[in-house]
């Protein structure tokens, strides 16, 4: 199939050498924040997206409001984003309005075992978040998963993406039946989430270093198990430490219903991060990511585990 002259296979080839060249090379030559132009502030954007986000989760504004009983208000450390490596829709494409917002590129990562890729991304503004996007590596994958992926995208109106209405919020641009969503799960937790949600916030992230009641992650965990919620214990509660700078945990994502073209059946749905930082050698905030930490976040929306 021919997609604005070129083949979808030649497409692919030109994600695939983005992605060995090490950046994706619209986000890395800075092409991308050139050429779009935001219509909304980011701040507005990020409120959006969290307001999506609550709705989908609504264990977070539980845990929101808990910490705002105890006096700590909500400061978020970063927003996750999932896509495939297609470059039409992929971390680039993602990026563009928070690069047109300020954003500057920050590191990338690899994840062998899942097969991802994924960058992020700071703003000079140190209370607004960090925005992490991740991608699949299609043609790691077996036939049968880029043929359904390749049905999936080809329902996608890409024209309908503009500065008005940026693909971090387009959310699920396509139909899908719950057999397929169960097929690719067997192949790829990954896929199969986007497949039923599509481009919406994964999940947004408690700042623990801004909290006062508390004074460590592993005492917030403690407060969560305590109120009934479920964490992630995938390579145990916390993931990372001191010693790599960066401490995580989550939530397990809870099932929503979701309306495929088969039935509504309930899925993984999203799920709520904590993460807490430490200074680096010279003083300042470690302000990246550790990647065999987030391989163990990426399993708190899998209904396998």
């Amino acid at each position: 199939m021919k997609i604005g002259g070129e083949s979808r296979e030649q497409i692919r080839r030109v994600s695939i050498q983005s992605v060995q060249l090490g950046r994706n090379i619209l986000v890395s030559s800075g092409l991308a924040s050139r050429r779009y132009r935001m219509s909304i502030p980011v701040t507005e954007l990020i409120q959006q997206l969290w307001g999506t986000f609550r709705q989908m989760n609504p264990q977070a504004g539980q845990i929101v409001d808990l910490l705002a009983q105890r006096g700590d208000p909500l400061q978020n450390d970063h927003i996750a984003f999932r896509t495939f490596n297609d470059p039409r829709i992929g971390v680039a494409r993602l990026a563009e309005p928070f690069l047109a917002g300020g954003y500057v590129v920050g590191d990338e990562y690899h994840f062998a075992e899942k097969k991802l890729y994924a960058q992020h991304f700071e703003h000079a503004d140190p209370t607004l978040p960090k925005i992490f996007i991740s991608e699949l590596l299609l043609e790691k994958f077996e036939l049968p998963l880029r043929q359904t992926v390749d049905k999936l995208i080809e329902q996608f109106d890409l024209t309908s993406i503009d500065a008005d209405h940026p693909l971090c919020i387009a959310g699920r641009p396509w139909r899908v039946s719950y057999e397929v969503w169960k097929s690719l799960r067997d192949q790829s937790e990954y896929a199969a989430w986007m497949a039923a949600h599509g481009y919406c916030a994964n999940h947004f992230t408690v700042f623990v270093n801004a909290l006062k009641s508390v004074s460590s992650l592993a005492e917030l965990n403690a407060l969560l198990v305590a109120q009934g919620f479920q964490l992630n214990s995938e390579g145990g509660a916390i993931k990372g430490s001191p010693s790599v700078f960066l401490e995580q945990s989550s939530t397990i994502a809870p099932t929503i219903e979701v309306d495929f073209t088969d039935g509504v059946h309930a899925v993984p749905g999203c799920y709520f991060e904590f993460a807490q930082r430490y200074p680096l050698p010279n003083g300042n905030l470690f302000s990246g990511f550790v990647a065999k930490s987030a391989d163990k976040i990426f399993q708190s929306t899998d209904s396998r585990s």
